[in-house]
């Protein structure tokens, strides 16, 4: 029991010493990431229905 408590005390102390991001780098994060996956769910929608439309071009 006492390791346990002595690992979250641990997890407690490494958290305090992390850099979190602003609230302006975080939303430019947010932002980059959502037209990311905008981007390429366009993108392979796009190539699935070009090979979907090639294939029915085959008799």
């Amino acid at each position: 029991m006492h390791r346990i408590i002595n690992f979250f005390k641990d997890v407690g102390r490494e958290m305090g010493k992390v850099s979190w991001p602003k609230r302006k780098e975080l939303t430019g994060y947010t932002v980059t990431v959502l037209v990311t996956v905008v981007f390429f769910t366009i993108f392979f929608a796009v190539i699935d229905l070009g090979i979907s439309e090639l294939i029915r071009l085959i008799p």
